[in-house]
Protein backbone atom coordinates (compact mmCIF):
# COMPACT_ATOMS: atom_id res chain seq x y z
CA UNK A 1 0.00 0.00 0.00
CA UNK A 2 0.76 3.48 -0.87
CA UNK A 3 1.44 5.61 2.16
CA UNK A 4 -1.46 7.64 1.27
CA UNK A 5 -3.70 4.52 1.17
CA UNK A 6 -2.22 3.65 4.79
CA UNK A 7 -3.17 7.00 6.29
CA UNK A 8 -6.86 6.76 4.77
CA UNK A 9 -7.35 3.25 6.24
CA UNK A 10 -6.23 3.57 9.17
CA UNK A 11 -6.98 6.77 10.75
CA UNK A 12 -6.14 6.18 13.72
CA UNK A 13 -2.45 5.21 13.25
CA UNK A 14 -2.47 8.24 11.00
CA UNK A 15 -2.91 10.67 14.04
CA UNK A 16 -0.14 9.03 15.85
CA UNK A 17 2.06 9.19 12.56
CA UNK A 18 1.50 12.72 11.98
CA UNK A 19 1.95 13.81 15.47
CA UNK A 20 5.50 11.82 15.19
CA UNK A 21 6.29 14.15 12.44
CA UNK A 22 5.19 16.81 13.51
CA UNK A 23 7.19 16.62 16.78
CA UNK A 24 10.41 15.40 14.51
CA UNK A 25 10.03 18.45 12.66
CA UNK A 26 9.36 21.39 15.71
CA UNK A 27 12.29 19.42 17.47
CA UNK A 28 14.89 19.65 14.36
CA UNK A 29 13.92 23.58 14.41
CA UNK A 30 14.05 24.20 17.58
CA UNK A 31 17.62 22.14 18.67
CA UNK A 32 19.24 23.57 15.30
CA UNK A 33 22.59 25.41 15.79
CA UNK A 34 22.07 27.66 12.75
CA UNK A 35 19.95 31.31 13.76
CA UNK A 36 16.42 30.67 12.90
CA UNK A 37 14.30 32.46 13.55
CA UNK A 38 11.55 32.81 16.33
CA UNK A 39 8.53 33.54 14.14
CA UNK A 40 9.39 31.04 11.50
CA UNK A 41 10.10 28.50 14.96
CA UNK A 42 6.65 29.66 15.90
CA UNK A 43 5.19 29.24 12.75
CA UNK A 44 6.50 25.83 12.19
CA UNK A 45 4.67 24.53 15.37
CA UNK A 46 1.25 25.78 14.11
CA UNK A 47 1.79 23.37 11.30
CA UNK A 48 -0.01 20.62 10.97
CA UNK A 49 0.75 18.16 8.32
CA UNK A 50 -1.91 16.94 5.83
CA UNK A 51 -1.61 12.86 4.70
CA UNK A 52 -0.61 14.03 1.12
CA UNK A 53 2.83 15.63 3.14
CA UNK A 54 3.32 12.68 5.41
CA UNK A 55 2.67 10.38 2.53
CA UNK A 56 5.53 11.32 0.62
CA UNK A 57 7.94 10.69 3.63
CA UNK A 58 6.67 7.23 4.20
CA UNK A 59 7.06 6.52 0.22
CA UNK A 60 10.35 7.74 0.39
CA UNK A 61 11.84 6.47 3.33
CA UNK A 62 9.74 3.76 5.73
CA UNK A 63 12.73 2.67 7.72
CA UNK A 64 11.97 6.41 9.70
CA UNK A 65 8.73 5.14 10.75
CA UNK A 66 10.74 2.09 12.81
CA UNK A 67 11.09 4.54 15.85
CA UNK A 68 7.51 5.73 16.07
CA UNK A 69 6.41 1.92 15.96
CA UNK A 70 9.40 1.33 18.70
CA UNK A 71 7.53 3.67 21.03
CA UNK A 72 4.25 2.13 20.55
CA UNK A 73 5.70 -1.61 21.40
CA UNK A 74 6.11 -2.46 17.71
CA UNK A 75 9.14 -3.68 16.85
CA UNK A 76 9.96 -4.16 13.32
CA UNK A 77 12.70 -6.30 12.05
CA UNK A 78 14.10 -6.54 8.63
CA UNK A 79 15.83 -10.08 7.75
CA UNK A 80 18.07 -10.92 5.33
CA UNK A 81 18.23 -14.36 3.66
CA UNK A 82 21.87 -14.37 3.30
CA UNK A 83 21.60 -18.26 2.02
CA UNK A 84 20.00 -17.28 -1.23
CA UNK A 85 21.91 -15.76 -4.18
CA UNK A 86 21.69 -12.64 -4.44
CA UNK A 87 20.39 -11.82 -1.28
CA UNK A 88 16.69 -11.74 -0.18
CA UNK A 89 14.75 -10.04 2.39
CA UNK A 90 11.36 -10.48 4.96
CA UNK A 91 10.08 -8.80 7.63
CA UNK A 92 8.55 -9.96 11.45
CA UNK A 93 6.49 -7.64 13.39
CA UNK A 94 6.98 -8.21 17.14
CA UNK A 95 4.01 -7.55 19.81
CA UNK A 96 4.67 -8.07 22.81
CA UNK A 97 4.63 -11.99 22.79
CA UNK A 98 3.09 -12.16 19.14
CA UNK A 99 4.96 -12.14 16.19
CA UNK A 100 3.69 -11.23 12.84
CA UNK A 101 5.36 -12.23 9.37
CA UNK A 102 5.07 -13.91 6.49
CA UNK A 103 6.58 -16.78 3.98
CA UNK A 104 7.17 -14.01 1.24
CA UNK A 105 10.62 -12.67 0.66
CA UNK A 106 11.13 -9.27 -1.15
CA UNK A 107 14.06 -8.35 -3.80
CA UNK A 108 15.22 -5.52 -2.01
CA UNK A 109 14.94 -3.86 2.16
CA UNK A 110 12.96 -1.21 1.27
CA UNK A 111 9.75 -3.52 -0.27
CA UNK A 112 10.20 -5.61 2.83
CA UNK A 113 9.99 -2.17 4.97
CA UNK A 114 7.06 -1.40 3.08
CA UNK A 115 5.14 -4.59 3.50
CA UNK A 116 6.17 -4.47 7.05
CA UNK A 117 4.78 -1.17 7.95
CA UNK A 118 1.79 -1.48 6.29
CA UNK A 119 1.25 -4.44 8.97
CA UNK A 120 2.55 -2.05 12.03
CA UNK A 121 0.05 0.31 10.67
CA UNK A 122 -2.91 -2.17 10.61
CA UNK A 123 -1.67 -3.15 14.32
CA UNK A 124 -1.39 0.39 15.83
CA UNK A 125 -4.39 1.20 14.77
CA UNK A 126 -6.24 -2.08 16.48
CA UNK A 127 -4.49 -1.39 19.67
CA UNK A 128 -5.80 3.25 19.79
Amino acid sequence: MKGIELLETYPKAATVIKEFYNNKLIDSVSNSSEEIPEEFKEMIKQQSFDNEYVATFIDSNPRFLFDVFDDNELNVEILVMYSDRPSMFTYTVVEGDLIHTEPTKYNSRIEAEKVAIEEAFKLLNERL
